[in-house]
Protein backbone atom coordinates (compact mmCIF):
# COMPACT_ATOMS: atom_id res chain seq x y z
CA UNK A 1 0.00 0.00 0.00
CA UNK A 2 2.66 2.32 0.59
CA UNK A 3 4.79 1.80 -2.38
CA UNK A 4 1.30 2.27 -4.38
CA UNK A 5 0.72 5.72 -2.78
CA UNK A 6 4.22 6.75 -2.93
CA UNK A 7 3.82 5.88 -7.00
CA UNK A 8 1.04 7.37 -7.01
CA UNK A 9 2.48 10.69 -5.61
CA UNK A 10 5.00 10.60 -7.65
CA UNK A 11 3.08 10.15 -10.93
CA UNK A 12 1.05 12.75 -9.67
CA UNK A 13 3.97 15.35 -8.88
CA UNK A 14 5.04 14.44 -12.45
CA UNK A 15 1.63 15.15 -14.42
CA UNK A 16 1.33 18.74 -12.13
CA UNK A 17 5.07 19.91 -13.25
CA UNK A 18 4.29 19.21 -16.82
CA UNK A 19 0.86 21.05 -16.72
CA UNK A 20 2.58 24.17 -15.06
CA UNK A 21 5.58 24.28 -17.58
CA UNK A 22 3.75 26.91 -19.76
CA UNK A 23 1.71 28.92 -17.01
CA UNK A 24 4.84 30.03 -15.19
CA UNK A 25 6.25 33.17 -16.65
CA UNK A 26 9.46 34.23 -15.46
CA UNK A 27 10.74 38.45 -14.98
CA UNK A 28 13.45 39.61 -16.90
CA UNK A 29 15.71 42.84 -17.25
CA UNK A 30 17.04 43.68 -20.38
CA UNK A 31 20.34 42.97 -19.48
CA UNK A 32 19.32 39.10 -18.01
CA UNK A 33 17.68 39.22 -21.65
CA UNK A 34 20.59 40.42 -23.44
CA UNK A 35 22.89 37.90 -21.46
CA UNK A 36 21.18 34.90 -22.02
CA UNK A 37 18.29 35.74 -25.33
CA UNK A 38 15.37 33.47 -24.47
CA UNK A 39 14.14 31.37 -27.00
CA UNK A 40 11.84 33.12 -29.91
CA UNK A 41 8.18 32.59 -28.70
CA UNK A 42 8.62 31.44 -24.74
CA UNK A 43 6.89 34.10 -22.47
CA UNK A 44 8.07 36.29 -20.12
CA UNK A 45 8.17 39.44 -17.74
CA UNK A 46 10.53 42.37 -19.07
CA UNK A 47 11.03 45.17 -16.61
CA UNK A 48 12.98 48.55 -16.69
CA UNK A 49 12.50 51.85 -17.54
CA UNK A 50 10.95 52.94 -20.66
CA UNK A 51 13.59 54.86 -22.74
CA UNK A 52 13.19 58.75 -23.39
CA UNK A 53 12.87 59.50 -26.47
CA UNK A 54 11.84 55.91 -27.75
CA UNK A 55 8.00 56.17 -27.23
CA UNK A 56 5.83 56.28 -30.68
CA UNK A 57 2.46 55.84 -30.61
CA UNK A 58 0.47 54.69 -33.45
CA UNK A 59 -1.70 51.31 -33.89
CA UNK A 60 1.25 49.97 -33.14
CA UNK A 61 2.86 51.63 -30.01
CA UNK A 62 6.50 51.19 -30.14
CA UNK A 63 8.93 51.98 -27.41
CA UNK A 64 12.52 50.78 -25.80
CA UNK A 65 12.72 49.44 -22.04
CA UNK A 66 16.34 49.72 -20.43
CA UNK A 67 18.01 48.92 -17.45
CA UNK A 68 20.73 51.31 -17.85
CA UNK A 69 22.96 48.16 -19.29
CA UNK A 70 20.72 46.89 -22.46
CA UNK A 71 17.83 47.92 -24.22
CA UNK A 72 14.90 45.97 -25.54
CA UNK A 73 12.85 47.44 -27.98
CA UNK A 74 8.88 46.54 -27.64
CA UNK A 75 6.02 46.50 -29.86
CA UNK A 76 2.35 46.57 -27.92
CA UNK A 77 -1.05 46.84 -30.37
CA UNK A 78 -3.06 47.95 -27.36
CA UNK A 79 -3.99 51.25 -25.43
CA UNK A 80 -1.26 52.18 -23.55
CA UNK A 81 -2.13 53.11 -19.59
CA UNK A 82 -2.74 56.55 -18.80
CA UNK A 83 -0.10 57.11 -16.27
CA UNK A 84 2.55 55.37 -19.09
CA UNK A 85 5.40 57.03 -20.41
CA UNK A 86 9.42 58.07 -20.70
CA UNK A 87 11.21 57.32 -18.40
CA UNK A 88 8.61 55.71 -15.72
CA UNK A 89 9.11 52.25 -14.59
CA UNK A 90 6.97 49.75 -16.61
CA UNK A 91 6.49 45.87 -16.80
CA UNK A 92 5.04 44.49 -20.15
CA UNK A 93 4.15 40.92 -20.58
CA UNK A 94 4.92 38.67 -23.83
CA UNK A 95 7.55 37.25 -25.95
CA UNK A 96 10.50 37.32 -27.92
CA UNK A 97 9.84 37.31 -31.75
CA UNK A 98 12.90 38.41 -34.25
CA UNK A 99 14.42 40.50 -31.36
CA UNK A 100 11.74 42.53 -30.54
CA UNK A 101 9.59 41.90 -27.56
CA UNK A 102 5.50 41.34 -28.72
CA UNK A 103 3.94 42.39 -25.51
CA UNK A 104 0.73 41.39 -25.19
CA UNK A 105 -0.02 43.46 -21.44
CA UNK A 106 1.98 46.30 -20.40
CA UNK A 107 1.57 47.23 -16.55
CA UNK A 108 2.69 50.98 -15.96
CA UNK A 109 3.10 52.35 -12.45
CA UNK A 110 0.25 53.65 -10.51
CA UNK A 111 1.76 56.91 -9.15
CA UNK A 112 5.15 58.85 -8.75
CA UNK A 113 6.37 56.97 -5.77
CA UNK A 114 5.68 53.46 -7.20
CA UNK A 115 7.86 50.85 -9.14
CA UNK A 116 7.23 47.38 -9.21
CA UNK A 117 9.63 45.45 -7.17
CA UNK A 118 10.90 43.57 -10.03
CA UNK A 119 11.97 46.54 -11.58
CA UNK A 120 13.40 48.29 -8.88
CA UNK A 121 15.51 45.11 -7.83
CA UNK A 122 16.87 44.79 -11.29
CA UNK A 123 17.82 48.38 -11.83
CA UNK A 124 19.45 48.19 -8.38
CA UNK A 125 21.43 45.53 -9.18
CA UNK A 126 22.56 47.53 -12.81
CA UNK A 127 23.16 50.51 -10.43
CA UNK A 128 21.32 52.72 -11.80
CA UNK A 129 18.27 52.81 -9.44
CA UNK A 130 17.57 56.48 -7.75
CA UNK A 131 14.61 56.26 -5.20
CA UNK A 132 12.26 58.80 -5.27
CA UNK A 133 13.33 62.34 -3.02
Amino acid sequence: MICGGLVLLACSSILIGYAMRDGIEFFRAPAQVAEARPVDGQRFHLGGLVKEGSLVRGASNEFVITDGKAEVPVRFAGILPALFGEGKGTIVKGFLQAGVFVADDVLAKHDEDYMPQEVMDALKAQGVFQPST
